[in-house]
């Protein structure tokens, strides 16, 4: 009888560095690490390309999948599929757009009984605060979720109402009662300026979510976990000028994460044209200089880790208004491409892909408390990827898994593509095709 039901040979970013190694997997499980010559037998021994560097799969915690209710945006397959091209293995899935939000146990019901037969990787599910639902956030908590979304500001969907900055303390202090967790959309609405909004002048669409909307919005959750002592996690961060009270508050010890997308790290103001509402979201995309000081963020340890925001929407709703920021709906849809393109920023600025992996699986699984995955070592989950680094390719919005091709980075040339990546040791796909589709399971929070 073989020792193992897999074997990966190659070289692999494991936790003391990245070398030359044979990967034995078996019941789903990594079984051991050993030498590339490891005289091991197995049902399936594979040698990977040379080109290839074996990684943990890429935990993503801020996908918005959208089912049921608006499948027509996206749906459980095509976004685990995008995901598994992607180099994705686990995704855990936001409480809205899908219809009704996952604000009760019958709506996380209804969104597993919607993945489970579609996933063909891992999926989670994180459970929303909206006023409703305050009074009632241990139920969900007890259910599997592995915390509570709350908006600060209008969500654009008339289901998912946000917070009061009074309401936001009341979620924070009956999350802190369990040791939940609060994961906010931190924009100020006072500070927003809808009139500002000028067709399809992308500048004046920014100027309409100014840096004051976040820092204004940060300021006031600092001062709730301060109170309550419960914990929270600032989701998509975007203006450099809310750094300096996030710096402050995790060297006060305040339970405090932050969280930054592919495409703050990636896009920039000066260089989104006119109308291009494909690169429209809330908060918005900066200049270059703020780009530059969100690198800088994470390389000090400021901003703990990246997650796509992978927010879709039909290309009607995309392209409303033929270009029309104040029609247009936003949101980026990058699941298949995060990986790819922070690997292109990274590499330009001389981080390693051991940097990306870490921000991107490492300090996302952690965050989730998923401690079974995130790294290559003996007793995680075999969920891999072998990824070429050097690989580039162009995007084309149409030959995406996403289910509308409608993309922010179309026609960008990104490096770094995911050949293949197997979920518990099983091949989840293979040069973008996906030969056992439905590999995934449900994750609830440990």
């Amino acid at each position: 009888m073989a020792e193992f039901d897999l074997i990966l040979r190659g070289v692999a970013l494991l936790p003391d560095g990245t070398r030359p190694a044979a990967i034995g997997v078996r019941d789903s499980l990594i079984a051991a690490v050993g030498p590339l010559d490891a005289g091991w037998s197995a049902a399936i021994d594979e040698t990977l390309p040379a080109d290839t560097v074996l990684t943990p799969g890429i935990v993503d915690t801020h996908v918005h999948v959208n089912e049921p209710g608006r499948t027509d945006w996206e749906g459980f397959a095509s976004a685990t599929a995008a995901a598994a091209v992607g180099g994705v293995t686990t995704i855990i899935d936001m409480p809205l757009n899908s219809i009704p939000p996952t604000t009760t146990v019958p709506a996380l019901e209804a969104k597993r009984a919607a993945a489970a037969p579609q996933a063909a990787i891992r999926v989670g599910f994180w459970g929303g605060a909206i006023p409703d639902s305050l009074g009632h956030l241990r139920e969900l908590h007890e259910a599997g979720v592995f915390g509570f979304k709350a908006f600060l500001s209008p969500s654009g969907v008339d289901e998912f109402p946000h917070l009061t900055s009074e309401q936001l303390r009341a979620a924070l202090a009956e999350i802190a009662d369990f040791d939940g967790l609060l994961i906010v959309h931190a924009e100020d609405p006072a500070q927003l300026r809808d009139e500002l909004v000028d067709g399809r002048d992308y500048a004046a669409f920014v100027a309409s979510r100014p840096d004051a909307a976040e820092t204004s919005a940060i300021d006031t959750i600092i001062d709730a976990v301060r109170v309550t002592g419960g914990r929270a996690h600032i989701l998509h961060l975007s203006s450099a000028e809310a750094l300096p009270a996030i710096r402050a508050a995790k060297a006060e010890g305040l339970p405090l994460t932050v969280e930054t997308c592919p495409h703050y790290l990636t896009l920039e103001a000066e260089h989104i044209a006119d109308g291009a509402t494909a690169a429209k979201c809330c908060p918005p995309v900066r200049s270059h200089e703020n780009r530059e000081a969100l690198w800088a963020a994470l390389a000090d340890g400021t901003i703990d880790l990246i997650a796509s925001d992978h927010s879709p929407a039909t290309a009607e709703l995309k392209l409303a208004g033929d270009g029309d920021f104040g029609v247009a709906w936003g949101g980026i849809s990058g699941l298949q491409l995060s990986l790819a393109a922070v690997w292109t920023e990274a590499e330009r600025r001389g981080f390693a892909l051991a940097d990306v992996v870490g921000w991107m699986s490492g300090a996302t699984a952690a965050f989730a408390g998923l401690h079974d995955r995130g790294a290559i070592r003996e007793g995680t989950l075999a969920d891999l990827v072998a990824f070429a680094p050097g690989r580039s390719f162009v995007v084309d919005a149409t030959r995406l898994q996403h289910k509308n091709a409608v993309s922010a980075y179309a026609g960008e040339t990104l490096r770094g593509v995911a050949v293949a990546t197997w979920v518990g040791g099983r091949l989840a796909q293979r040069d973008g095709l996906l030969p056992n589709p439905w590999v995934g399971s449900l994750v609830a929070r440990p």
